[in-house]
């Protein structure tokens, strides 16, 4: 996780991914000129004042006729790029204007209208400097350095640290901002909630680049939930949850959550990415359930929902622990029928009941098998037992003799050799079992059985 573009986008199409999250849309201020207007040579005092702040409170008036008239003709300028020009040349006459917060929030606006970037960011870090809890700035700012980290900006880690600036400061300023004259309680509730988003998502993505994977959790999911096809928000959140698959602990539902965020990436993804989500969402699944089966049904239903449900633990369960599995053995087949390889299993990873089920069952009786010889001697072989630790020439037997191995019938290391064996004791990790009164075997034994595989339940990286 060094580079942002490999958490968060993948491809160039991300971009257009995240354009599905509605951008935050700054309204002109009030102008002046829509204000009860003087007569040209009236005294300014009775004109032109600015739109409250974004904390509420209102400014003064212009006082100076010249710069009350420059401001009002650059206002009223109909067409955005005639308005820009008059704005920026009002700004560099009267630098210190009581107008300069309203006529840069204008200017931000008409940047963004023109589709000018640059400018636009430019104008709306001037008004976050003259104007500190502006939050339609701020939530501008932090929207689009958090986009342009996403989508391959240069220098995307200040890109994300000045996106996390400006969201956590838009944050803060939030619960000052006024509601805007003439705005409806339910437009005005829309507006905050949509800063919020605005603000979250910026933290969230930037706190995952950080590693800070509970406070990433802690922001985009609010964000992912209220936009499920905002594929910039989702698939950052489905990696917080699940960090590093490889590392099993705890808290096991953030696995469950880490799954169901991935299919609702899959399902937000651009088209060409949608495989390659879907994959990465799938093998999270196999590895918490231990399987396959049940995978079409969760697909499904993350595709089709937003956040996670409450029954998520009944709908993705995980796979059954080794001491499980060992239980459903003894269930299905009894210890004297079982082959090496499973006694091998139970006696490793099984619980003491299930452990001393079978070693009550095998102990001291006559076991005739096959097996690799890993050291010999004349009094005592080291056997492996199982195909698994065959493969791997480790042994997991050592059988003893009463009497000394005659020289010409001690086998050579690698021989396969069927012998007779009485099990005597083991050791569980490492698995080790001694067999006495050894006895080799002319006739051919049961080739060796192959260990069941112990499935592990993997859960997200510690938090």
């Amino acid at each position: 996780m060094k580079k942002i573009l490999v958490m968060v986008v993948i491809g160039a199409a991300a971009m257009a991914a995240a354009q599905n999250t509605t951008q935050p849309a700054p309204s002109q201020p009030p102008a002046a000129g829509t204000q009860s207007q003087p007569a040209a040579g009236a005294s300014p005092a009775a004109g032109a004042q600015s739109q409250p702040s974004s904390a509420g409170t209102q400014a003064p008036v212009i006082k100076d006729p010249a710069e009350y008239n420059a401001y009002v003709n650059a206002i009223q300028q109909k067409d955005p790029t005639a308005q820009i020009s008059g704005l920026e040349a009002f700004l560099t006459q009267y630098p210190n204007s009581v107008m300069k917060t309203a006529a840069l929030q204008t200017l931000m606006q008409d940047y963004q209208q023109t589709n000018n970037q640059a400018k636009t960011l430019d104008a709306a870090n001037k008004l976050v400097a003259a104007d500190s809890c502006n939050v339609r700035a701020l939530a501008l700012l932090a929207y689009l350095d958090r986009i342009s980290a996403q989508s391959g900006g240069a220098n995307p880690a200040q890109l994300l640290a000045d996106a996390q600036k400006n969201g956590q400061q838009g944050m803060d300023c939030l619960p000052k901002f006024n509601k805007p004259e003439g705005t409806s309680d339910d437009d005005f509730k829309k507006m905050k909630d949509q800063m919020s988003n605005i603000f979250q998502a910026a933290i969230g993505v930037a706190a995952l680049q950080n590693k800070e994977y509970p406070k990433a959790v802690e922001n985009l999911k609010p964000v992912a939930d209220a936009n499920p096809q905002d594929f910039s928000v989702v698939y950052p959140l489905a990696l917080a949850y699940w960090p590093d698959p490889k590392t099993p602990a705890n808290p096991p539902e953030n696995a469950l959550n880490a799954i169901w965020y991935a299919v609702r990436a899959s399902a937000a993804a651009p088209p060409q990415a949608q495989a390659q989500v879907e994959k990465y969402a799938r093998s999270l699944y196999v590895r918490y359930h231990g399987g396959d089966d049940g995978w079409p049904d969760v697909l499904a239903k993350a595709k089709a929902g937003t956040a996670a449900p409450p029954d998520i633990a009944t709908l993705i369960k995980p796979a059954p622990s080794p001491a499980d599995q060992a239980r459903n053995m003894l269930a299905a087949t009894a210890p004297e029928k079982m082959d090496f390889a499973q006694w091998e299993f139970i006696l490793s990873n099984g619980d003491q009941t299930a452990q001393d089920t079978v070693w009550n069952a095998i102990k001291g009786k006559p076991v005739q098998m096959n097996g690799q010889v890993i050291k010999s001697s004349a009094t005592e072989f080291d056997i492996a037992g199982s195909s698994d630790d065959i493969d791997a020439k480790k042994p997991d037997i050592t059988l003893n003799f009463e009497e000394k191995v005659p020289l010409k019938m001690i086998p050579k290391e690698g021989a396969s050799l069927d012998f007779q064996g009485e099990p005597a004791s083991y050791t569980p990790n490492p698995f080790m079992m001694v067999m006495n009164n050894g006895k080799l075997l002319k006739a051919a034994a049961p080739t060796p059985a192959k260990k069941p595989a112990a499935t592990t339940h993997h859960k997200p990286a510690s938090q």
